[in-house]
């Protein structure tokens, strides 16, 4: 914009200037129109058709998981071969190849005498080679006897996931990871080897998905056993919408997550995470995935989990999230004042400070810490909360959060005497936030065999990404060595905790 002393003085030119600046301004308002539709616009319009490309990629991924199941049956037993990085400006990580390139300048001086090296300047940038693809040639030569006929030798060929087809283990990983970790449909992955001149069918990806489900089924399957021999774990769930066959509208089912964190304690099991999709939310769908599980479940307060309460065994107990206690009370001091609950979130907000210094302290120390530092705490909360829902309303906004605080106080209160039992269920919920987004982008999964498919494999992914293993490496090896013939009893030996290099 001109400033005012620098405007001219001559008419024509000062309105050539408002005309500039009117269509900037227009300009402008259109942007910020644009920007509030995109924010605050009407959700209802229709769906991109392209989204609707997702409803035969998972139900042609199905397709593939279930005929790869039949070959499995039919066939007889073939026989096979037998510290985190600093983000400071200026440092990279040290396993990045290096290029160096050496920037002369003149060394002839205007005296005549050539110069010397007295020092130099090294600066780092960030450098990326787009992703690149390259053709794996397989020869198998053929040996033959000069002196007799029957001495003709030859290499067996290499076992693979896709027989015969295009496809190495890597390029599978590649394919998983950038579906289910980079949340990139199949049909904008064919897109992206479309410009490298590779033709690729989404239905091929999709037959390269459900082939590589299947296959990795019994890792997920080992994964979760493994969970479940735990006696402290975590539960949550999301919803899952998925496309109905030949209504082209959604139906609602859940992704179930079934986590063990004991970071925080030091606690000698690894973490880890299984999904499973079930079709709704009844809390026989909690039962069900827990079938085995005796111990601590670590839950908000949806009354579906109450179901695992009613086992003839009694072997579950569940303990609840404060967090999802504190966050009814700051809803309420959100909507106005509301000096109760302001009174009852300060006494939570002691509970997770003592928290934070207990945090990487043993499972007995905390509870010692607990039993002295927050037992007095949560005994003078429970006379407060008695006290306040006798002056306010029940129906009452600040009533309604005190009567679910009063509601799940035993569950609120069984970290005081279980130094594993976190004080809320975030572990649980943060593993589940990659399923949100993938969910976001893709909108809905096209069929509940795909919506299981997606659970197998970001199983393994987010478990990767909590153990601190590289996702694409880990498929890459456990994929290589299903197809070499990796034996089901030792299953273990694939799951990512066990990971160390492609087995």
């Amino acid at each position: 914009m001109t400033a005012p002393d620098e405007l001219p003085n001559d008419v024509a030119e000062l309105k050539a200037i408002i005309r500039a600046q009117q269509d900037q301004n227009a300009r402008l308002e259109a942007l910020v129109a644009s920007f509030k539709k995109a924010l605050f616009g009407a959700k209802s319009e229709k769906i991109d058709p392209a989204q609707y490309e997702l409803e035969l990629e998972d139900i042609e991924t199905a397709i593939a998981q279930v005929e790869a199941e039949i070959d499995a049956d039919e066939r007889t037993a073939p026989v096979r071969p037998s510290k985190p990085r600093q983000t400071n400006r200026g440092s990279l990580p040290k396993h990045l190849e290096r290029v160096e390139v050496v920037i002369e300048p003149e060394r002839s001086c205007a005296c005549g005498t050539e110069r010397h090296v007295i020092g130099e300047d090294v600066s780092e940038r960030l450098d990326v080679i787009p992703a690149q693809f390259r053709v794996i040639v397989t020869h198998r030569p053929k040996y033959a006897c000069r002196s007799c006929e029957g001495g003709i030798a030859q290499a067996p060929a290499p076992a693979h996931i896709i027989a015969g087809g295009m496809p190495t283990e890597a390029t599978l990983a590649h394919v998983l990871v950038s579906k289910y970790a980079d949340h990139l449909p199949l049909y904008r992955q064919a897109q992206i080897y479309s410009r490298q001149g590779i033709d690729l069918d989404r239905s091929t990806l999709a037959g390269w998905v459900g082939k590589s489900a299947f296959e990795l089924t019994p890792v997920y399957e080992a994964l979760m056993a493994d969970l479940k021999r735990s006696t402290k774990l975590f539960m949550d769930e999301t919803p899952a919408p998925v496309l109905a066959p030949g209504r082209k509208r959604t139906k609602t089912g859940y992704f179930w997550a079934l986590a063990r964190d004991d970071r925080a304690w030091g606690g000698d099991d690894p973490p880890g995470v299984a999904f499973t999709y079930a079709p709704g939310r009844s809390g026989q769908h909690a039962d069900n995935i827990l079938s085995g599980f005796r111990g601590t479940l670590q839950v908000d307060g949806y009354a579906g989990y109450n179901r695992l309460l009613k086992r003839p065994t009694q072997d579950v107990v569940l303990a609840y999230c404060w967090a999802h206690a504190r966050r009814k009370l700051h809803d309420v001091i959100q909507s106005g004042a509301a000096p109760i609950a302001q009174e009852g979130l300060a006494h939570i907000q002691v509970l997770y400070r003592i928290e934070k210094d207990l945090r990487g302290r043993s499972a007995d120390q905390r509870h010692t810490a607990r039993q002295e530092r927050s037992k007095p705490i949560i005994n003078t909360f429970e006379i407060w909360i008695a006290q306040s829902r006798a002056r306010v309303s029940a129906k009452s906004p600040t009533g309604e959060a005190l009567k679910y605080i009063a509601k799940y106080w035993e569950g609120l209160c069984r970290f005081l005497d279980d130094g594993r039992i976190e004080v809320d269920n975030n572990p649980v919920e943060r593993t589940i936030r990659p399923i949100a987004l993938n969910r976001k982008n893709a909108l809905f999964a096209g069929h509940n065999a795909g919506a299981q498919n997606w659970a197998v494999i970001a199983t393994l992914i987010e478990t990767c990404k909590l153990n601190g293993i590289e996702p694409h490496a880990y498929l890459c090896g456990v994929l290589t060595a299903i197809a070499g013939g990796h034996k089901q009893t030792n299953i273990k030996e694939l799951l990512p905790w066990n990971y160390a290099k492609p087995v």
